[in-house]
């Protein structure tokens, strides 16, 4: 059965898009079907995969607007079962077409789309941009599940009660399958008292909620490689899969694929 995972928190810079693309080619190097759904404007995960931003006619842009259905704008990527709904641009005008054309779908356009091509992937993994507003409830509306990256840095945990609130109440309305799969420090330094301080406040707080593999928090280190990775276009664990950042991204994989 298929399993769509939004990664999500309205905080930018928390490795929301790294996340994506990377445990989307992990769970793909594990022999899943997967396809990744680019719903950022900033088209990070689609030049992660190697797609320049106007290298193809067609994205999300389309599907949400009823233009084109979602199978019309998968783009195969070179990773062998790793498929993309690419983004750009345009997905800044989403918000002015629903409420201009007072669509009263319009919370869950996207998940009436990927009904339909559900079925074709193991996994289907959304990049929600760094907002709360109708694209990444649109995510939220099509999940089942949603990771929340929190980078290891001051403000870290600001923010988080409202994109709790925004899930409890999309629970409530939308969506009463969506739960949260999980919370995943990011951006971690071993060598910084403020990240250790902050991992230390996570796990305080949402110690139940952390992937774990055997008996240790899954943790995202900061790391070259990881950095590095997406103007190469390529996911960190295959761009250097033996890198600590490469490692982490592959056990986080393993977790999900236990946990399904």
């Amino acid at each position: 059965m298929s399993e769509v995972i939004s990664i999500a928190n309205q905080k930018g810079g928390v490795g929301k898009t790294t996340t994506a693309v990377n445990l989307a080619a992990s769970l793909a190097n594990n022999g899943k079907k997967v396809l990744l759904v680019d719903l950022d404007p900033q088209a990070n995960a689609t030049t992660n995969l190697g797609y320049s931003r106007n290298s193809f006619e067609f994205n999300i842009y389309h599907v949400l607007t009823g233009v084109k259905e979602v199978e019309e704008v998968i783009l195969k990527t070179e990773f062998k079962n790793l498929d993309l709904v690419p983004s750009n641009l345009s997905v800044i005008g989403i918000e002015k077409e629903f409420y201009d054309k007072k669509n009263k779908k319009r919370e869950v356009i996207l998940r009436e789309k990927l009904a339909k091509i559900k079925n074709n992937y193991d996994f289907i993994i959304i990049d929600s941009p760094p907002a709360l507003g109708p694209i990444t409830i649109n995510a939220l509306s099509a999940s089942d599940s949603v990771i929340i990256p929190i980078q290891c840095e001051f403000f870290a945990l600001e923010g988080l009660a409202q994109l709790l609130n925004t899930i409890t109440l999309i629970k409530k309305s939308i969506n009463p399958k969506l739960k949260v799969k999980g919370f995943l420090p990011t951006m971690y330094s071993s060598q910084n008292n403020l990240s250790k301080q902050v991992l230390a406040d996570i796990e305080y707080h949402f110690k139940d909620k952390l992937f774990k593999l055997q008996k240790e928090y899954i943790v995202i280190p900061r790391n070259v490689k990881v950095a590095e990775s997406p103007s190469f276009g390529k996911p960190v664990v295959t761009y250097a899969a033996n890198s600590k950042g490469s490692l982490a991204y592959k056990a986080l994989a393993a977790a999900v694929l236990k946990s399904k």
